[in-house]
């Protein structure tokens, strides 16, 4: 079932990036930090919008780097910018969906390494069944599902951007 449609995500994320800019309009850069190959490119979409909405004169540097935290049992979760350069710095963590918390929370890991300003969480569609201490602090869409549920986000390489909600046979 198709819980957001294309128009309804690009809503989503001009809201998401206004809230982003007030929150840091004082900031001299911002850094979106997108998890796995869907939450970094949520980031590019929200990049994408911040730029044209930065008033004229405002000096925000937008950053988007990869985080990678996919299997932090396997190997320590990958970071695609020197650990120095997050020092001080606030960072959102972007990701499509977020269901247990589990993911955001491997990905906080690498930036304990030094003391970022500050750390939010970013999500297109947030799912209440948090197994981990994470908030998102910005949310497209927030969602009370089944634990048996899936959400497919497709906002990658296609021409329709979709959110769907599958429902499992238990």
């Amino acid at each position: 079932m198709k819980i957001l449609d294309d128009r309804q995500i690009r809503q989503k994320i001009k809201r998401l990036a206004i809230e982003m800019l007030e929150q840091h309009f004082d900031e001299p850069e911002l850094i979106l930090a997108g998890l796995n190959r869907n939450g970094y490119g949520f980031a590019e979409l929200l990049l994408a919008e911040l730029k044209p909405i930065l008033p004229p004169g405002l000096k925000i540097t937008l950053t988007r780097i990869r985080l990678n935290p996919a299997n932090p049992l396997e190997y320590a979760p990958e970071i695609e910018l020197p650990l120095s350069a997050i020092q001080s710095k606030p960072v959102v963590i972007v990701d499509d969906v977020c269901n247990t918390g589990r993911t955001t929370f491997y990905a906080i890991q690498p930036l304990l390494q030094v003391i970022p300003k500050s750390v939010e969480v970013a999500a297109l569609v947030d799912r209440k069944h948090k197994a981990f201490p994470v908030k998102v602090d910005y949310v497209g869409l927030s969602l009370a599902t089944t634990l048996l549920d899936h959400i497919v986000v497709q906002i990658r390489e296609v021409a329709e951007m979709a959110v769907y909600l599958e429902a499992k046979a238990g």
